[in-house]
């Protein structure tokens, strides 16, 4: 059986013979001078950093463009590095999907050194903190990692003391990266770009948001001086760079698992960590990627231009994110999250084999979306969304679900269908009571919120924070007796928190009344509207 690890990475040939690729340069080599001097550092040491952004690292140290690596960190779930990491000298078998079936594999060996946030990480960062070479810190922890308040507005308990107790005794990401900035400061104001490369719109605005509410306590309470808050507001010295990415990491297929124990690649079981992390030693990705990053780096960075990454002005991060989530992506997979629930899908991909659905978001996108996407010029939306039509919805080896998918889908319709709603009625040349599809994409929500599928069985929900509320809203709507309906998609659809705007203003909410009425009428209502309008 053959072992991933720096050892073996001399048996180019061996793995060859598995059809794994590995690195031609220098691990060892890149491994010291990235501890010696590092440019680096990454918060977030997850799927979508090992298999996106250390890739792209990668593919620099290949072609001799840099000569160290990345150092990965994570504060949140340290079975990570413990498991993940160092049994396997930080390398990672990076396996691509291809829509044909195929897979690409390859040992992703640009990480230089895992580090946990404990007491002696916490200390190993502030040495590398000091460090003049150090040129960028980039995060992947999710949304919540910037967060203060829980939903109910209170403070999250570890986040309070640490502004009682001050950068000491920092436990929160945020007031860990603080705190470490601060070294940075006391060190001579050493210049340093901090990129969120987190999937959420402005993430380098909410990066900004909580190092300088965190510092501003800091001050407040004595803890640090007042220089340091002039050193974080100057963009000569630290950056705060905005970011669009996008690419899909699921969790890690069991038929990726097989695959690589037929070719005698031992070491490679997935586990799930105490946290719910579901990882593996290997990751398995979609092929098509982007990442789009503001150009403000006041110490440099790594050419990453030349591993694909697009490096523009502010706006034009905006529009590209603002593409992907208002037009060419996310609309498309709310609309197959909630139908592939009602309709009792599992799979994203099945879904694109439904005729119906298939039809129903090239509608959405194509014929809907298209007369007022936002153009970012660096991408062009049309390929875009015919490439996740196509290639990337569709890809079988991508085992997202509806299920997941229509979480918290109360949150994200303002922007995913609301955004193109209000575009179509600041237009003086279109009329937003045209648009159809959205329409019956919004009804399909408001009929999956009764909690019945299509043959009138229970249905599970997805957690969503507006579902007590919603669901009253619904009170006395029963599915196979329409007449159990008398206007009690007013509230919702009136209300311009769900959508941006109020529905009925904008022509809309009597139609999609129609369509709900349409789907509550008994057993396979909703696949009958669907055939009805996308036939």
């Amino acid at each position: 059986m053959l072992i991933m690890n720096a050892t073996n990475l001399s048996l180019e040939e061996t793995w060859g013979k598995r059809g794994v690729a590995v690195p031609s340069f220098d691990y060892p080599k890149m491994a010291a001078k990235t501890l010696q001097a590092p440019t680096w550092v990454h918060f977030g040491a997850g799927n979508i950093f090992r298999g996106f952004i250390a890739h792209l690292q990668h593919q620099l140290l290949e072609a001799g463009k840099v000569d160290t690596g990345i150092i990965a960190v994570d504060t949140f779930d340290f079975e990570i590095i413990d498991k993940i990491y160092k049994p396997y000298d930080q390398l990672c078998l990076l396996v691509s999907l291809r829509p044909d079936g195929t897979m690409e594999k390859k040992i992703v060996a640009s990480i230089a050194e895992g580090i946990k946030g404990d007491t002696d990480g916490i200390n190993r960062l502030k040495a590398i903190f000091t460090c003049a070479s150090l040129q960028m810190v980039s995060f992947t922890i999710t949304e919540k990692g910037y967060a203060f308040f829980d939903l109910q507005g209170e403070i999250f308990p570890v986040l309070k003391g640490d502004l009682l107790r001050g950068p000491e005794k920092a436990k929160h990401v945020m007031s860990i990266i603080t705190a470490l900035l601060y070294q940075r400061y006391l060190a001579g104001k050493l210049p340093l770009a901090l990129v969120s490369m987190d999937n959420c719109s402005h993430n380098g605005e909410k990066l900004q948001a909580s190092v300088l509410g965190i510092a501003k306590v800091w001050l407040d309470n004595g803890f640090v001086e007042e220089g340091f808050l002039a050193y974080l507001g100057d963009e000569n010295l630290v950056t705060f760079p905005w970011s669009m990415i996008d690419k899909i990491t699921p969790r890690p297929s069991p038929v990726v698992h097989n695959h690589l124990i037929d070719l005698g690649i031992s070491g490679m079981s997935p586990l799930v960590t105490a946290k719910s992390t579901f990882i593996a030693p290997f990751v398995n990705a979609e092929v098509p990627q982007y990442l789009v990053v503001e150009e403000k780096f006041p110490n440099g960075r790594p050419p990453m231009e030349e591993a694909g990454v697009y490096f523009t002005d502010r706006e034009t991060v905006n529009n590209s994110e603002r593409m992907k989530v208002t037009t060419c992506l996310n609309p498309l997979h709310t609309a197959l999250a909630v139908f592939g629930c009602l309709l009792g899908h599992t799979s994203i991909a099945d879904e694109m084999k439904d005729a119906s659905l298939k039809k129903l978001v090239e509608k959405i996108g194509y014929q809907e979306g298209m007369p007022v996407v936002v153009d970012p010029k660096i991408i062009n939306p049309r390929a875009f969304i015919g490439e996740v039509i196509e290639e990337r919805l569709s890809n079988p080896f991508i085992p997202d679900t509806p299920q997941r998918i229509a979480t918290d889908t109360s949150q994200k319709l303002p922007i995913r269908f609301g955004e193109t709603i209000k575009s179509y009625m600041e237009r003086a040349d279109l009329d937003a009571g045209n648009l159809f599809f959205i329409p019956l994409a919004i009804a399909g929500w408001c009929r999956y919120l009764l909690g019945v599928d299509d043959k009138l069985a229970p249905m599970e929900i997805s957690s969503d924070p507006m579902l007590p509320e919603l669901r009253a809203d619904l009170s006395g709507v029963k599915v196979g007796r329409p007449q159990s309906y008398d206007g009690q998609l007013q509230n919702i659809l009136s209300n311009p928190v769900l959508f941006g705007v109020n529905l009925y203003e904008a022509g809309l909410g009597e139609r999609i009344e129609g369509l709900f009425f349409e789907m509550i009428s008994g057993a396979d209502a909703v696949r009958n509207t669907l055939q009805k309008y996308l036939a």
